[in-house]
């Protein structure tokens, strides 16, 4: 069940939103190891799609990017190669994502990386009203409008769900 008394101290990604002035939310739920979006738009009682997962991945050259995709949907690789000009994309290792990114999978925030990567959206994201996305912590997600998105980190739109 969600637990809306605990409290969550301040993460790099809080730093950095609340450093630029953005409106957020703050949504914290009991972290489940495999649980994924499913679990917390269970407990929180949001709708997957509007819960959007960070996923670190990797081009041929092994360089770091971030891609931002709806809870219930999956990235096709090879459809998000073909739009960023790139021959390959994969999921980095847990242990390289969490390097480039600081954040520890199941944690991951686009928001305030250790490193500076390219961010990529699912375009049909940025038509949502309201996202939930990760905070900096496992199981703690913040809402916010998904023009930050862009707006913050530069993101670019892409098509790869499916």
């Amino acid at each position: 069940m969600a637990r809306k008394d605990k409290h969550v101290s301040e993460t790099p990604a809080t730093q950095q939103l609340r450093a630029a002035g953005v409106a957020f939310t703050e949504h914290v739920y009991d972290y489940v190891d495999h649980g994924g979006t499913t679990e917390s738009a269970r407990q929180l009682g949001w709708d997957e799609h509007a819960v959007v997962k960070t996923l670190v991945m990797q081009n041929e050259r092994a360089e770091p990017l971030i891609v931002l995709m709806h809870g219930d949907k999956q990235v096709s690789t090879k459809n998000l190669a073909r739009a960023i000009g790139a021959k390959s994309v994969e999921p980095c290792k847990p242990e390289v994502a969490q390097r480039h990114s600081g954040y520890l999978v199941g944690g991951t925030s686009p928001f305030g990386t250790r490193k500076a990567m390219p961010v990529y959206v699912e375009a049909s994201v940025l038509a949502l009203q309201r996202i939930l996305i990760n905070g900096g912590r496992r199981g703690y997600l913040v809402g916010l409008a998904p023009s930050v998105l862009v707006q913050q980190l530069g993101a670019r739109t892409v098509s790869c769900a499916i």
